[in-house]
């Protein structure tokens, strides 16, 4: 397994290069960028595979590889909206995300599928984010990259048995699981669902969890909480996974590179636990 690490464990506004030394500097082996906003750093809405390209040539020149593409913009327009204007622009997201993906030779896009919430039942996040998904997948299918549906604190998919069969109803080799160990230590056991996902998993995000808060504030930094990593360890080892662990953190407020250097040595430990 490779070390990974996010943009967004870093502070708002380092730059790109900046992220690209501060990681390898670390001892990284793959770096996740997302797709942001207009005016953005990195890839944004706006770029175009040109733009893609040259980042990855950029990301070469640090000896670094990056095998996925994340966005937190499908927050702001979920493929579950009943407004169909908006799940439109949420298409849009994750065709840019492909598009860009497929410029960069990266094989995976991130994409959270869609919100529960009061306006928007549970049934109908399941429908409409299907359906939506279904409309991209060709797009997925014909650059030969991975949709990685994430589990998230989204009300959704909240357990491996659904999200399974989620993923299957899709009925394609591009549709998988971003699975997120962190997300899931509220509600059950990443060990357990990493055994019932299976092949399904495309790419893993690893944070850590104090399920005595109880809550979204929980989380805290890697083998700092309740996650069994030996366990966790084991069980992508059985199944075989040999991706990047890629951490999705908080920054530290004090040290900009502080976090990486703590959270490579983190994840080998967590490597090596199994």
């Amino acid at each position: 397994m490779l070390k990974g690490i996010n943009q967004w464990c870093y502070p708002e506004g380092t730059s790109l290069e900046k992220v690209l030394e501060y990681s390898k500097e670390a001892g990284f082996e793959t770096v996740e960028l997302n797709v942001n906003p207009s005016g953005g750093i990195g890839l944004t809405v706006d770029s175009r595979s040109d733009d893609a390209k040259k980042i990855k040539s950029l990301i070469e020149t640090y000896d670094l590889e990056i095998k996925s593409i994340s966005t937190a913009l499908l927050w702001q327009f979920p493929l579950s909206s009943p407004d169909e204007a908006v799940r439109a622009q949420g298409r849009a997201i994750v065709e840019k995300q492909i598009e860009l993906a497929a410029a960069m030779d990266v094989d995976t896009v991130l994409v959270v599928p869609g919100i529960v919430s009061e306006e928007v039942t549970y049934d109908q996040c399941y429908q409409r984010s299907q359906k939506e998904l279904r409309k991209v997948l060709p797009l997925a299918e014909k650059h030969q990259v991975h949709i990685g549906i994430e589990n998230v604190w989204n009300k959704f998919l909240l357990s491996p048995l659904e999200m399974s069969r989620y993923v299957d109803e899709l009925d394609s080799e591009y549709a998988g699981v971003y699975f997120d160990i962190g997300n899931v230590l509220q509600f059950g056991y990443p060990e357990q669902w990493i055994r019932i996902l299976g092949s399904r998993i495309c790419k893993v995000h690893v944070k850590d969890f104090n399920t005595s808060v109880g809550n979204i504030t929980g989380f805290v930094p890697l083998l700092a909480g309740d996650v069994n990593w030996q366990a966790v360890s084991k069980a992508l080892k059985d199944l075989g996974y040999k991706g990047p662990l890629t951490a999705e953190l908080s920054p530290y407020k004090l040290d900009t590179k502080a976090l990486a250097a703590d959270t490579a040595k983190h994840i080998e430990l967590i490597i090596d636990a199994g």
